[in-house]
């Protein structure tokens, strides 16, 4: 029989959701972490907690951020600073090193200096300037940032590509649900306990209706963040292929994409009163980002951006100046054509920098009503399909090899993910500070964690598996204020009188998110309690056992 349109859209919706849905998951909740990944930093240093990193005027916290530069990155083709923020204390500076002859050892970095490819960073102390070297060695929050798009381990062409695939079916899938249910706001309000089936289409209509603008914008805003990879034929016909000047003046803070050196050595001048005139010139905002190109060189270029958080745009203006002379050589993004303004609010929205706490907070529920409505969506397809294995095996035949997959990547990832998130915080309170490489292996903790967890959900896809992961993810969760207590003096009990609330509020969090994983946990054992199989013919109850267990 012919089917209808709504049908197809409903089977589109269904498989457009659940080929990616377990990659959206983890994207889901890797970006709702990153709505606060200054403050996860944060708590990832408990050195810094109770220190005073009351900072200085703009202008000397730069002068000796450029000092600090001067003595380690003097050589270097680049340098970059992120200044102090509410949110962010310390000064964030990295600096391309000078090129090693070939054959020749490199030296290792400083206490406090981390490593990247041909980049270090440090975060130095805006009063002194020095790198904070108590800090400990941690990606903190911006792991979290870069994973959900980036996946880490690949290389980050690849990862985003297949990011950018997965945000295209997740767009499908929002689009065809919402024409698939006929009484889509109706079914908000609608929600049948102890039904089966029936609860977790209530349910997942439930979440999905309830965020429903912030789905669309940010599956639409996501796919917007790398239409220049996917698209990028509009700008290449443009600039008649010249890349350079199309990224200079989309990405005006990083100035010239690909700056030559006059190979004449000349000193640079003074950054302070640049960085003065940048604020009185956009009228008292403060300057967010510095980037110097060809330092010490005759052709040296200082860019200043303005500070994030004023408007919804991503994109700041930018003024930049000689390094030689300090002249001013251009002023740009005051007043961004209409393509670039549009981009940018859209990217703007995306990472939602602009937001105030309380904003921020909603797009944290938001998010987090994302994963919910991703999680329900897998487990509605494994159980209207273990319900047809039901009636196979009450036949003599077996469940299939997608029902088990399905069961076991659900497991592996609902549930692991959380388990490998909550290692990652764990690892940063027990890892030894002097470990080599100590930030690589809290991340490194993170993937084996997950994997370890993944490999026994697909090898026993069973409801105790489900029990059991939720359990560890509770505990791992619930206990991390226990375990700040027992490792720094920041508890619960000194911060929330202090009003240290960017510490409180992480443990706060934590704890009730274990008491969620505590809840799911508790719900399912009380399940457990029930009869879970009719009596099947003897051949039967192998797989069929299995598949019943894994409700």
């Amino acid at each position: 029989m012919k089917e209808g349109f709504r049908q197809s859209m409903s089977w589109l919706h269904t498989y457009s959701g659940l080929l990616v849905g377990w990659v959206l998951f983890m994207v889901f909740a890797a970006g709702t972490a990153s709505y606060f990944k200054d403050e996860i930093s944060f708590w990832m240093r408990p050195e810094l907690h109770l220190a005073d990193l009351h900072a200085p005027p703009q202008a000397e916290v730069a002068e000796r951020a450029f000092a600090a530069l001067q003595q380690r990155g003097a050589q270097g083709q680049r340098w970059f600073v992120t200044l102090p923020t509410e949110r962010e204390p310390g000064v964030r500076a990295s600096w391309m090193r000078a090129a090693v002859p070939r054959g020749q050892p490199e030296a290792a970095p400083e206490p406090g200096v981390s490593r990247r490819g041909r980049f270090d960073s440090a975060l130095l102390d805006a009063t002194t300037g020095r790198p904070l070297q108590a800090s400990r060695d941690t990606r903190g929050g911006e792991f979290f940032y870069r994973l959900h798009f980036d996946l880490h381990y690949m290389p980050p062409l690849w990862a985003r590509w297949i990011i950018g695939f997965c945000a295209m079916f997740m767009l499908v899938a929002i689009v065809s649900g919402v024409v698939t249910h006929r009484r889509i706001f109706a079914d908000f309000f609608t929600f049948r306990p102890g039904k089966g089936q029936r609860s977790w289409l209530d349910a997942h209509n439930a979440v999905a209706v309830l965020a429903l603008p912030y789905h669309l914008m940010i599956t639409y805003t996501g796919l917007v963040t790398l239409m220049l990879m996917y698209m990028p034929w509009g700008p290449q016909l443009t600039y008649k292929g010249d890349t350079s000047a199309f990224l200079a003046e989309v990405f005006p803070a990083n100035g010239p994409r690909d700056p030559k050196p006059s190979g004449i050595s000349v000193p640079m001048v003074p950054v302070g009163p640049l960085v003065t005139q940048a604020t009185s010139r956009w009228g008292g905002a403060p300057v967010g980002r510095i980037t110097v190109n060809n330092p010490n060189d005759a052709a040296a270029t200082i860019v200043l951006s303005r500070q994030e958080g004023h408007d919804m745009s991503s994109t700041q203006p930018a003024m930049t100046f000689s390094g030689a002379t300090g002249r001013l050589i251009s002023e740009v993004g005051e007043e961004p054509g209409a393509a670039t303004a549009t981009r940018s609010v859209l990217y703007g929205l995306h990472i939602g920098r602009f937001g105030d706490p309380l904003l921020r907070a909603l797009f944290f529920l938001s998010g987090l009503a994302g994963c919910v409505m991703v999680a329900t969506g897998l487990l509605l397809w494994a159980v209207k399909e273990r319900n047809k294995y039901s009636k196979a095996a009450a036949r003599g035949l077996g469940a299939g090899w997608a029902l088990r997959l399905v069961d076991g990547l659900n497991v592996g990832t609902i549930a692991g993910l959380p388990i490998a998130m909550a290692a990652f915080f764990w690892g940063n309170r027990l890892l030894p500070l002097q470990l080599h490489e100590r930030a690589q292996a809290e991340i490194h903790l993170f993937f084996a964690a997950w994997a370890l967890a993944a490999i026994a959900a697909l090898a026993r896809p069973t409801r105790r598996m489900w029990l059991a992961q939720l359990g560890i993810a509770a505990f791992l969760f619930g206990a991390i204020p226990l375990l700040n207590a027992l490792t720094t003096d920041t508890h619960l009990g000194a911060t929330l009188p202090a009003g240290l609330w960017r510490v409180a509020g992480f443990d706060l969090v934590c704890l009730a998110m274990g008491a969620a994983f505590a809840y799911s946990a508790w719900w399912l054992a009380r399940k457990d309690g029930r009869p879970m199989v009719r009596k099947q013919p003897a051949h039967a109850t192998g797989l069929l056992a299995d598949v019943k267990g894994a409700r």
